[in-house]
Order: C-alpha cells, then structure tokens, then sequence
C-alpha cells in the first residue's frame, strides 16, 4: 500500500490518461430479468464517450440494448477506475467512417470487417469513482450525473 493517497485532481488525470491510453476494459450488464454478465472489450475514448463493439446477439450485446446502462471497469484490482454510464446503441454501419476507423486503429480490431452482425455501443459516463487503495476510498467519486467534480 502506498503512503500517502492521490488527490482526486490527481486521480482524474490518472483516469483520463487511463481512458487515452488503454485498449480493453470490464463490462458489466445484467439481463432483463437480473442474470450478470461481466466481459472484456475493447474500447476507444473521444473525450467524451467510450465506444464498444460486440455482437448484437451476445449477452452483452442484448443486455445494453435493453437496459441502456452499463459499468465499466478500467485498470486492475489495485488501482482501478469505475464507470457507470448511458449506453447509446447504433448499427454498425450507422456511425461515420471516421470514428469506426479512428476504433480500429486504436484497438487492432475492426468490426465492420466481421460477418457476424454487430453493433456500437457509445457509453456517456454519468459517474466516475478511483482508488488504489484503501487509503484511496474516501473521496473515490470524480464525476457524478456525467460532470467531473474535480
């Protein structure tokens, strides 16, 4: 554990570096009737939202559908950043190319290449919490009803 705690104007240029630099996150979703689902995706940052792909027939692909939420988990156990956001979803070939290409070039993968039919899913955080360790717990929330508190 680390002595002293990071300042949450700290811990936000940590999580934003986090979402510039990272490729692959949790996701977690439930089913319409509460069954969990937690999977890996990869994912890019545009500053304002984070853009997924998976196919539109998988657990996750169906559960962002319908309940239009998501969580987010980004980095490790010991030094993670949660995100809890709005899920926007669109057909694969209804977002433009420039932002289906700018994925691709980030992640090493490209889904509009694939015959399994996907989708995008855009996630516009609502709320952003970071900590290390226990040390870190309080004052975790960095963003609250999608405005960054720091």
């Amino acid at each position: 554990m680390s002595d002293q705690p990071r300042s949450r104007a700290r811990r936000r240029r940590d999580t934003e570096h986090r979402l510039t630099h990272d490729q692959d996150l949790w996701v977690a979703s439930a089913s319409a009737d509460g069954v969990p689902y937690l999977v890996p995706l990869s994912f890019d940052w545009d500053g304002e939202a984070l853009l997924m792909a998976t196919p539109t027939d998988s657990p996750t692909g169906r559960n962002l559908a319908t309940a239009r939420t998501a969580r987010l988990g980004l980095g490790h156990t010991r030094d993670v950043s949660m995100i809890e956001g709005e899920v926007e979803v669109l057909e694969i070939d209804a977002l433009p190319r420039e932002r289906g290409d700018r994925f691709a070039a980030h992640t090493g993968f490209d889904p509009r290449a694939l015959t399994t039919p996907y989708r995008w899913f855009r996630v516009l955080p609502r709320r952003v919490q970071a900590w290390r360790e226990v040390n870190e717990m309080a004052g975790r929330e960095l963003m609250r009803d999608g405005r960054w508190l720091v």
